[in-house]
């Protein structure tokens, strides 16, 4: 399985991408897509945009796991990050990849085991499970590398019970 995770927002859009064609999962690719604040939101958009296609034209993944905007205290944030995350479900989707979002918890119990656990023990275990010799940086990258690998646990789980649905 290959799968890009993706930590929305309008400033820093973390990515990492995950690989489970060996035994182990290995890390592929991880980073922030940045825009400039001073920039008009529709240039900002349209940066984002662009630069989420060339990434998914390059990495080419199987599917693409989002973070699910959950809460926030500070509503400009909020609107900020729901325009970034609806524009990076809207590009994965037109990509072909599988979506899924998860909500923060999610990740947290999936990664780490425990959904209240500290964002410095998700991202220690996110360190572990890839073997990697430093924690990732900077954090939207890691949170990402922690999506993609929530996905990769939940979804035979999640492909089971689509079959049950159906």
């Amino acid at each position: 399985m290959f799968v890009l995770g993706i930590d929305p927002g309008l400033s820093r859009c973390g990515y990492g991408c995950v690989e489970t064609a060996s035994p182990h999962a290995r890390p592929v690719a991880a980073g922030v897509l940045r825009t400039a604040p001073d920039m008009p939101l529709p240039e900002r958009l349209a940066t984002l945009d662009a630069d989420l296609r060339a990434l998914l034209a390059d990495l080419r993944p199987e599917a693409v796991a989002v973070e699910r905007l959950f809460f926030q205290v500070n509503a400009r944030t909020a609107m900020a990050v729901g325009q970034a995350s609806g524009l990076v479900l809207a590009t994965a989707a037109r990509a072909g990849c599988t979506v899924a979002q998860y909500t923060p918890n999610e990740v947290k119990q999936a990664v780490a085991g425990y959904g209240a656990a500290p964002k410095e023990q998700v991202t220690r275990m996110v360190q572990s499970l890839l073997g990697l010799a430093a924690p990732p940086r900077p954090a939207d990258a890691a949170d990402a590398l922690a999506l993609a690998l929530c996905h990769i646990a939940m979804a035979p789980l999640r492909a089971r019970l689509g079959g049950v649905a159906r």
